[in-house]
């Protein structure tokens, strides 16, 4: 097996995962992309950083887009040539738009275009089960492979992802604070069991929200209410939480997105975006977003 010659360039969306009531299930892709380039080389392993997390990131081994086309090679039966990576990263780190899945998902489909013939021996399903086994969950590397609204999860042994409609009239603003949160934080503060009325609630919200975004998206608001994990959340972003209520009870279809402190809101493409960046808090940012359609793109 051989190495492609020259550099090959790879972007990756962002994501958002949850939206709502579908805890560690669904998840979209939007309109901002890392971009990631290599080229293998006789050595060593070099490492450039623009963008976000720039100042933050390893420049070694450790780093997580390294890490995951080491994964990569190794499930192709191929040993990781040294190679000259460069990221430009657009997706803030530590925000809860799926960074970390950006990294995964670019670094595992980078180190199989580095391959020639590289589909033949890391199909994409292939692809999604690496990445969900590096992420832990599958919610954020599915739309960040697959691109669109996509509904994923675990049966048996297996990962699952499935993708679903978005009706074309459907965009979102995402409100980003400056400050991050990391995912682990989050996770600590849910309780280890929900009540069976709140689960079933939930249920309910989460397969009402598959056939909003599909075509129906006036019950965006009732589907996008959330019983098990986002209010458990308050204490690490009460911001975060209090923006949602205050958009909510505008009857904007808000929600943390993943696990935070971003938020995200749902709305009409083009007028429903304009008035809604004006709702940003003070040090935060607005980004109107489209869902991208497309994942992870090589070339």
């Amino acid at each position: 097996m051989t190495f492609v010659d020259g550099p090959v360039r790879v972007t990756v969306p962002a994501t958002s995962a949850n939206l709502g009531p579908g805890f560690d299930c669904l998840g979209v892709a939007l309109s901002l992309r890392d971009e990631l380039t290599a080229v293998v080389v006789d050595g060593p392993l070099s490492i450039t950083v623009s963008g976000e997390g720039a100042d933050e990131v390893p420049l070694d081994e450790s780093h997580l887009v390294v890490r995951a086309m080491h994964a990569a090679f190794d499930a192709m039966g191929l040993p990781a040539p040294a190679v000259d990576l460069r990221c430009r990263n657009a997706i803030p780190h530590g925000r809860g738009l799926g960074s970390s899945s950006a990294a995964i998902v670019g670094g595992l489909v980078l180190a199989r275009a580095l391959v020639a013939g590289g589909t033949l021996l890391l199909d994409d399903d292939a692809v999604f089960r690496l990445a969900a086994d590096l992420e832990g969950h599958p919610d954020n590397v599915a739309p960040a492979l697959y691109g669109g609204f996509v509904i994923s999860g675990r049966e048996a042994d297996r990962w699952f992802a499935v993708r679903s409609g978005v009706d074309p009239r459907v965009s979102v603003v995402v409100f980003v604070p400056a400050t991050p949160l990391a995912t682990s934080v989050a996770r600590r503060l849910l309780p280890a069991s929900v009540s069976h009325d709140d689960a079933a609630a939930n249920a309910g919200r989460t397969a009402l929200l598959v056939a909003a975004l599909a075509g129906q998206p006036e019950h965006l608001l009732a589907a996008t209410r959330d019983f098990v994990h986002q209010h458990y959340r308050e204490p690490a972003m009460p911001q975060t939480l209090g923006l949602v209520k205050a958009l909510r009870d505008d009857e904007v279809p808000a929600v943390v997105s993943g696990a935070g402190p971003t938020v995200l809101a749902f709305c009409e493409a083009g007028p429903g975006e304009t008035g809604l960046c004006d709702r940003a808090p003070e040090g935060w940012s607005a980004w109107p977003l489209a869902i991208e359609r497309d994942g992870v793109l090589v070339g």
